[in-house]
């Protein structure tokens, strides 16, 4: 009994999901998008591999790139297409008549979520043959492209599921797709304005605490000091922003989760070899605190010669990341949240009979 009410809903949500596809694909301006899109892909392969020299040293910083192109061109592009999947229809008379079919709510907004994601899943499609020729430069781990592909698909599953929520959820298409535009840009831009302005308003005091060198005798052989007549103390105090309490404002950006689940790719000098690493060292770093004492001693450097060792204490990038604690994991849930909550919403304010309609609403 449970394995014929499956099969007859996934029917259903296939019929939708097909509708849908063949109304999207049915004219030219879709092929001429997607066409459009590879051209922009195959030029800024094109200027990688110059600017990069990716035939000597791989394809990873290509790789990478690319995947963002994706991600940037998916953002733009999916809110339009997703954003009035449920409201055009009302507007359009459409919904009514579907409603009154065998069709349920969940198969209906369902089925237009996964024609939205399937649509969206197009360009990366259409990006695969760059992201192939990235691969043959070399340098770029399977479990790179394995990871950051998988989450890339996810994240344009959130805002397609967040673009047919909203269409369900608000009754004037217009209003929907402009809502969606706002939401992705709140998540990729609204995250960096919001971590660097409440980093740099939150401030806490500093102290340095330096000794130099008077007078001294230097000795040309051994590139030593003696008879070192050291200063007082200096101290000065200063204001520095702490932006480590906020670092998991990040974790909401779509680019960091993707930078940020893909592990690592560093060079024998710990630098990071792709732009997945560099941003995720980037966030990573911004969860360590700043040091609120610092004392350095210039008569100490000054009698040991200042060895090279004394300017390179420091962690490398390397050890900054592997030191700090993963959050694209936390991002990837927040977003998966708003998407389904999304979704849900959508579900509630479409389901029939309606006991209330939304102010503005139309039946047919």
């Amino acid at each position: 009994m449970n394995d014929s009410r499956n099969r007859v809903f996934l029917t259903g949500l296939w019929l939708i999901v097909t509708l849908e596809l063949r109304q999207r694909v049915r004219g030219v301006s879709w092929y001429v998008l997607l066409g459009v899109f590879m051209l922009l892909v195959g030029i800024a392969t094109f200027l990688l591999w110059l600017a990069t020299s990716a035939w000597l040293s791989g394809g990873g910083g290509v790789f990478s790139t690319i995947i963002f192109l994706v991600l940037l061109l998916g953002t733009l592009v999916s809110p339009a297409l997703s954003g009035n999947a449920v409201n055009g229809d009302r507007d359009a008379g459409i919904l009514a008549t579907t409603q009154v079919t065998l069709i349920s709510t969940g198969q209906l907004v369902l089925g237009k979520f996964l024609a939205a994601w399937i649509t969206a899943l197009a360009f990366l499609a259409a990006a695969l043959p760059f992201l192939i020729f990235a691969v043959v430069l070399g340098e770029v781990s399977g479990g790179t492209i394995a990871v950051s592909v998988l989450v890339l698909a996810a994240e344009l599953g959130v805002i397609a599921a967040v673009g047919v929520g909203l269409s369900g959820i608000l009754t004037r298409p217009l209003f929907s797709i402009v809502l969606t535009y706002l939401v992705v840009a709140a998540l990729s831009l609204g995250t960096l304005i919001a971590f660097a302005l409440l980093g740099a308003a939150t401030q806490q005091q500093a102290t340095s605490v330096n000794y130099q060198v008077v007078s001294s005798t230097y000795d040309e052989q051994t590139g030593k000091q003696s008879d070192i007549v050291c200063s007082t103390a200096q101290t000065s105090t200063y204001n520095v922003p702490r932006f480590d309490s906020y670092w998991w404002i990040l974790a909401a950006n779509p680019y960091v989760v993707v930078a940020d689940a893909a592990p690592g790719s560093f060079d024998d000098g710990g630098n990071p070899t792709d732009l997945f690493g560099q941003i995720a060292v980037g966030v990573r770093s911004a969860q360590a605190p700043p040091e609120l004492y610092q004392e350095y001693n210039g008569c100490d450097d000054a009698a040991k010669g200042y060895s090279d060792q004394a300017f390179s204490d420091g962690p490398t990038l390397q050890e900054t990341y592997d030191g700090a604690v993963p959050s694209w994991f936390i991002g990837l849930a927040m977003h998966l949240l708003l998407g389904a909550g999304a979704l849900a919403w959508a579900w509630r304010r479409t389901r029939t009979p309606a006991t209330k309609l939304p102010v503005g609403s139309r039946i047919a």
